[in-house]
C-alpha cells in the first residue's frame, strides 16, 4: 500500500508570500524523511524511540487565518518560467511580469516522430560511461539511438522515469533508477540533470531575447507534480531543483510546488470559445458533431494548433474567458489531468467576483496514464513471443526496445472507436535477427504458434495489429479512469457539475473521449481545449504570476503529532502507562493540527504550545503522523504513519521559567506544509525542520 503523504494544502506557494521570506529566514526546513507503512496496529511507538517527549500547555491549541499577512503583494520577479516535467515529454514556458497575458513556450526542440507532435521533448536522459550528463530530450534519444550496440551497452539511457517518485513507499534522497543497459543510478541525480537542462535552455532563450546574459535571480520558477503525489514526492522535486541549482536553497520563495490539475485549472479559466472543443453537448461546435467521430474535434484542434505555431506565443485574457463567464457563484467544475503516468482530478467551485477557486473535495486519481498501454503492450509482445526472450532483448538491445516503442506511441496515437483498417508497427531488424537466434526459428512462426489472432505478421516486416486488438490494450487503463471518475461523481460533494475539463496528452485520445462521453451520459459538458498537451504548462505560468488564485484546498489527510498527556486513571489505557521521574504519562496521544478532508484556507495556521516532558532537553523532537481517518487517539491505532520529524534545537538558550514553553506553528492551504517554533521565553525562533525524506 503506498500512503498518500501529500497535504493538498501547504508550501511551495508559501513562497509567494510577502513575509515567507522571514518563514525561510527562521529555518523553516524541507529536508528529507521516511514513510513508515505499519500493516498492523504498533506496540508503543514513543517507548520504542526512547524520546524524552513533549507535552501539550494549556490552551492546547489556537487556529487563526493568516491569508491577510501573507497577501500575494505583487510579483518580484522579471519573469516567470514554469516547467512541465512529465512522465512521457516535457517542456517549458514563460511570461514576462509586466506581460502576463503573453505566454511564450520553448523553442521547437530539434528532432521529432512522425505521427507524434513536438510541442515538447520525451522525457529520456543519456548519461556517459563514467555517469556524466550527455543530453536530454529527442537529443539523448537519437544519440543513443546511433551508437553501435557494443557501446550502447555502457551508456546509461533512461525514460519514463518520473512514476519512481509516485510508486516508491520508501522514497529518499538514496533512491536509485534504473537505465535501460540495467545499471543503477541515483534519482536524486537524475532529476537534477533534467532540471539543470531546462534552466540552461530557458536561460539562453531569455539571454537571446534581452540581448545580454539574464540574471537566474530575476526568474521565479514552476514545477509541476501531480495532484495525487505524496508529501515526499513533492519535497524530493524541490531537493533536485536545489542541486540542480535551479535556486539557492536560502531563497525557497523563488521556487513553487504547482498541482499539475490546479494549473490546467486555471489555464481553462481563460478559454475562449474558439480555444476548445466541446464534446459534452449535443450541438455543433467548430464545425463538430458529437454523434460524428469522436475524435474528428482533436484532428481540426490539432491543425487549428500547427498553423498557429509559428508565434509560439499564445495571448490569454487579462479577464475571465467567455466560457467561464457561463459560470456562476458556487458553480462546481472538474479537471481531469490525464498524462502519460498518472490521471489527476481536482473538483473546484467559482468565487464571485474575483473567480477565485476553492477546493471542494480532495485531489484523487492513481497511476492510470497512458503508459499502461506501453505495459500492455509488453505484456502482448511477452505472450507471442515469451517473456524470456522480451527482457534478455530489452538489456541486450536496449536502443532497439526504444524504437520498438517508438514505433508503437505512433501507432498507439491513430487508435479510434470507428477504426476499421488494421495498424502496422514497424519492428526493428535487431528484434527479428536476435529472436533467430534466441529461439531458433522465425518471428513469423512464433506468430503462428502464439493462438494471437487479432496480431498477424506482414511480409514487409511489421506486426499488424486489427484495431479490436489495440483497442484491448486502452482497455484496462480507461476502465481504472472511469471507474474513478464514477465513484468520484458519487460522492455529495461531486454532484451538479457543470463542466468537466479533460486536458494532459492522454486527453487527446478518442478512445478516452467517447469512454468520459458514455460515462457522464450528458450530466456535465466535455471540455478539451486546443493544445491540450500544453494546457498544464500555460496554467503553471499563469500560476506563478499570481499563486494566491486557488483560496481553499482540502487536507487529503489527518496531521498531527504524537505528544505525552498526563495519565489519567480509567480514561488511559493501562498499556499506554509510561513512568518518568516519579510522573506517571500516558505515552502515544495523537494530537490533531488537521484532519482529513478539512477545508483549509490559504495562509491559515494552525498553532501549538508544547513543553519539554523534560525540562534539561536541549533538542526537541516532534514526530508528525498522518492518517486516512478522522478521528485519531493514539499515533499507535491502525493505518497511522509516522511522515516527518520536526527538530527544535534550543541549544544555548536559558529559560527562566518551570515549564518552558515552545510554540509550533504549522501553515495549510498551500501546496506543501511549512512549520516554525518559537521559545517564548526568550522570543528565539528556532530551527524546525519536517523531514519527508530521511530513512
Amino acid at each position: 500500500m503506498i500512503l498518500d503523504l501529500r497535504i493538498s494544502s501547504a508550501i511551495s506557494r508559501m513562497h509567494t508570500h510577502s513575509n515567507y521570506s522571514d518563514w525561510s529566514q527562521k529555518s523553516i526546513g524541507l529536508a528529507r524523511a521516511r514513510t513508515y507503512v505499519d500493516a498492523m496496529a504498533t506496540p508503543s511507538p514513543a517507548k520504542s524511540m526512547g524520546d524524552p517527549g513533549i507535552t501539550p500547555l494549556s490552551p492546547s491549541h489556537i487556529q487563526q487565518n493568516d491569508t491577510d499577512s501573507n497577501a500575494h503583494t505583487g510579483p518580484s520577479f522579471i519573469v516567470v518560467v514554469a516547467i512541465d516535467f512529465g512522465t512521457t515529454s516535457s517542456g517549458y514556458a514563460y511570461a514576462f511580469t509586466k506581460e502576463p497575458e503573453c505566454i511564450h513556450t520553448m523553442r521547437r526542440w530539434e528532432g521529432g516522430d512522425p505521427g507524434v507532435s513536438n510541442q515538447k521533448t520525451p522525457t529520456t536522459i543519456l548519461l556517459t560511461p563514467d555517469r556524466k550528463f550527455h543530453s536530454f530530450g529527442y537529443a539523448a534519444r537519437d544519440f543513443y539511438h546511433d551508437l553501435d550496440p557494443t557501446e550502447s551497452k555502457h551508456w546509461l539511457y533512461l525514460e519514463k522515469f518520473k512514476m519512481k517518485l509516485h510508486t516508491t513507499a520508501n522514497l529518499s534522497i538514496d533512491t536509485e533508477l534504473h537505465a535501460a543497459n540495467g545499471k543503477r543510478v541515483k534519482a536524486i541525480d537524475i532529476f537534477a540533470y533534467a532540471l539543470a537542462f531546462f534552466k540552461e535552455q530557458a536561460l539562453k532563450e531569455l539571454s537571446d531575447q534581452a540581448g545580454a546574459e539574464f540574471d537566474n535571480a530575476d526568474i521565479r520558477w514552476v514545477i509541476t507534480v501531480p495532484a495525487i503525489w505524496k508529501m515526499p514526492a513533492k519535497q524530493f522535486m524541490r531537493e533536485a531543483a536545489y542541486k540542480a541549482g535551479l535556486v539557492p536553497r536560502d531563497n525557497p520563495e523563488q521556487l513553487i510546488i504547482a498541482l499539475e490539475p490546479e494549473a490546467a485549472s486555471i489555464y481553462c479559466r481563460k478559454l475562449r470559445l474558439h480555444q476548445m472543443i466541446d464534446i459534452g453537448t449535443k450541438t455543433n461546435q467548430n464545425g463538430f458533431s458529437p454523434t460524428e467521430n469522436v475524435g474528428a474535434g482533436m484532428t481540426q484542434a490539432k491543425e487549428h494548433v500547427r498553423s498557429k505555431r509559428q508565434s509560439r506565443t499564445f495571448l490569454v485574457e487579462n479577464v475571465i474567458g467567455e466560457l467561464w463567464s457561463e459560470l456562476e457563484e458556487g458553480d462546481r467544475y472538474v479537471v481531469v489531468d490525464c498524462g502519460g503516468g498518472t490521471v489527476d482530478l481536482t473538483v473546484h467551485q467559482i468565487r464571485l467576483p474575483e473567480g477565485h477557486l476553492k477546493e471542494l473535495y480532495k485531489a484523487s486519481g492513481g497511476p492510470y496514464g497512458s503508459i499502461g498501454i506501453d505495459y500492455e503492450f509488453e505484456k502482448l509482445l511477452c505472450k507471442i513471443f515469451g517473456p524470456d526472450f522480451i527482457d534478455q532483448f530489452k538489456v541486450k538491445r536496449p536502443a532497439a526496445w526504444v524504437d520498438l516503442m517508438i514505433a508503437f506511441e505512433s501507432r498507439k496515437r491513430a487508435a479510434a472507436p470507428d477504426r476499421t483498417n488494421p495498424l502496422n508497427i514497424n519492428l526493428p531488424f535487431s528484434f527479428i535477427d536476435y529472436y533467430k537466434k534466441f529461439r531458433g526459428h522465425s518471428v513469423e512462426h512464433a506468430l503462428r504458434k502464439s493462438n494471437v489472432d487479432f496480431v498477424k505478421w506482414s511480409s514487409q516486416g511489421m506486426l499488424r495489429m486489427n484495431p479490436d486488438a489495440m483497442n484491448a490494450l486502452f482497455k484496462p487503463t480507461i476502465d481504472h479512469i472511469i471507474q474513478h471518475l464514477t465513484d468520484l461523481f458519487e460522492k455529495p460533494e461531486v454532484s451538479d457539475i457543470k463542466f468537466l475539463f479533460l486536458v494532459g496528452g492522454f486527453a487527446e485520445s478518442p478512445l478516452l473521449q467517447q469512454a468520459v462521453q458514455n460515462m457522464l451520459q450528458g450530466r456535465s459538458r466535455i471540455i478539451i481545449p486546443h493544445d491540450v498537451g500544453l494546457t498544464i504548462l500555460k496554467g503553471a505560468v499563469l500560476f506563478g504570476l499570481d499563486p494566491s488564485i486557488i483560496k481553499v484546498r482540502r487536507s487529503p489527510l489527518t496531521y498531527g503529532v504524537g505528544v505525552l498527556n498526563r495519565y489519567v486513571e480509567g480514561k488511559h489505557p493501562p498499556d499506554k502507562m509510561l513512568v518518568k521521574d516519579g510522573t506517571r504519562w500516558c505515552t502515544d496521544v495523537f494530537d490533531t493540527f488537521i484532519t482529513c478532508d478539512q477545508s483549509v484556507a490559504l495562509g491559515e495556521t494552525v498553532k501549538r504550545s508544547y513543553t519539554p516532558a523534560k525540562p534539561s532537553q536541549q533538542v526537541i523532537v516532534i514526530h508528525i503522523y498522518c492518517s486516512e481517518k478522522e478521528g485519531v487517539g493514539f499515533i499507535s491505532e491502525l493505518g497511522v504513519r509516522k511522515c516527518g520529524t520536526l527538530r527544535l534545537d534550543v541549544t544555548g538558550t536559558e529559560s527562566t521559567v518551570l515549564r518552558r514553553e515552545i510554540q509550533t506553528l504549522m501553515q495549510f492551504g498551500d501546496t506543501e506544509i511549512r512549520a516554525m517554533a518559537v521559545d517564548v521565553a526568550t522570543s528565539r525562533t528556532v530551527k524546525a525542520s519536517i523531514d519527508f525524506l530521511s530513512q
